[in-house]
């Protein structure tokens, strides 16, 4: 919505633009008007103001103020009336983004962080990028933004015998109807990106429930599930790296709880220490 918004104002804006600007250099070469004076006399005209202390005299001004009377109130109007839209429709639009991050990070105090931290410990390449993880409040957009480019290239393998997929069974079995709730929330489908990784978890959770038995899996069904497990870990990488920006940019004091947290740090914890506050830079 706020894209067709954005293109109609674009558009009127260049309309708007044009006949102001057809209009004062036609009134200056017709009436002989100074430009400020055409300048004057077009905003007043287009406008609906209509002083009368400066007007045409000339026919062909007559007819030309006519034209712009005709072409551009309407484009005045539809300009003003399009960049108020706009304004509003960007206000509603960051009050549902903050409900909806609200709503993502329960999902990563709830499910999310759990998540990441069982199939981070079973990822044989996790060592490799675990330094590129360590958020500290000093980190900036660039940094965020670098990083985020880097782990969307991670593979996110993970070693099914290194993990309790029994545990992983249980607990999302436990979140089963959590998840459901987030799925069911209409706002949720403004966030294509978490609404994808709501998706590969709760088919991730529904695959693992539908298995009594995970001690005598198959190779081939095991398979099955790591690659169900690596598509989740991808985006909740992705996903969690965008709301540690977001926490960082709107709300400093769960972005520090949020570093102590940090589900690929091994040495961090809650609670909060004055070596650990000055390393993170985050109250």
């Amino acid at each position: 919505m706020i894209e067709s918004v954005r293109t109609r104002l674009k558009v009127y804006s260049i309309l708007f633009v044009t006949v102001m600007v057809g209009g004062i250099a036609g009134i200056m070469a017709a009436e002989g008007f100074t430009f400020l004076d055409a300048f004057y006399f077009i905003i007043v005209t287009m406008a609906t103001v209509g002083y009368g202390d400066v007007h045409p005299v000339t026919p062909s001004g007559k007819v030309l103020a006519i034209l712009v009377i005709i072409t551009g109130v309407g484009t005045f109007v539809g300009a003003i009336a399009n960049a108020t839209e706009a304004m509003l429709t960007r206000r509603d639009l960051q009050v549902r983004m903050n409900k909806l991050n609200m709503v993502i990070g329960v999902f990563f105090s709830e499910v999310g962080l759990r998540l990441l931290a069982l199939f981070s410990s079973a990822d044989p390449e996790m060592e490799k990028i675990r330094g590129k993880l360590i958020v500290t409040g000093k980190w900036t957009d660039p940094d965020f933004r670098k990083v985020s480019a880097e782990i969307r290239l991670h593979q996110g393998m993970v070693r099914v015998d290194a993990m309790d997929l029994a545990g992983l069974q249980s607990f999302t079995r436990e979140k089963r109807d959590f998840l459901l709730r987030l799925l069911e929330n209409p706002i949720l489908l403004e966030h294509e990106t978490f609404t994808d990784l709501l998706r590969a978890v709760f088919h991730l959770a529904e695959e693992l429930a539908y298995r009594e038995d995970l001690s005598d899996l198959p190779a081939s069904d095991l398979g099955h599930l790591v690659f169900d497990i690596k598509r989740a870990y991808v985006l909740l990488i992705a996903e969690w790296l965008d709301y540690m920006l977001y926490l960082k940019t709107h709300f400093p004091y769960l972005f520090s709880l949020a570093l102590r947290t940090n589900p690929f740090d091994r040495h961090t914890g809650v609670v909060v220490r004055e070596e650990t506050q000055a390393a993170n830079g985050a109250g």
